[in-house]
């Protein structure tokens, strides 16, 4: 059964940082693109990074380049969001992502977890 499970979410201090990662099951991880969303309450759910599947190439949202940094451990099919400097705007609901290879969208989706950057 195909899964993404995402860990390492909760609340920090502006300035901070926090950790996300997502464990992949069901599936070949090192053949498929995957990245991370995320989406606050009335708004539109946004990519926040991109990772292809040698990692050669990892797009970012303007907004965070530079404070977030995606990466993958394909021998343990786990996708990782570090996240650095962190501002109140960053809380969000944060989601792992598959990437349909044809297509280039998203084809499954983890179940999300929280973000919170408050002090």
């Amino acid at each position: 059964q195909l899964q993404l499970v995402e860990s390492g979410g909760g609340l920090v201090q502006p300035g901070g940082s926090l950790r996300l990662s997502c464990v992949a099951s069901g599936f070949t991880f090192e053949n498929y693109w995957m990245r991370w969303y995320r989406q606050v309450p009335g708004k539109e759910r946004e990519m926040v990074a991109g990772i292809s599947r040698t990692s050669r190439s990892t797009p970012y949202l303007a907004d965070v380049k530079g404070r977030f940094t995606i990466s993958r451990d394909n021998a343990n099919s786990t996708l990782f969001l570090q996240m650095n400097s962190l501002k109140p705007e960053d809380t969000a609901v944060y989601y792992c992502a598959r990437v349909e290879p044809d297509s280039g969208r998203v084809d499954y989706w983890g179940q999300g977890i929280q973000v919170t950057v408050s002090s």
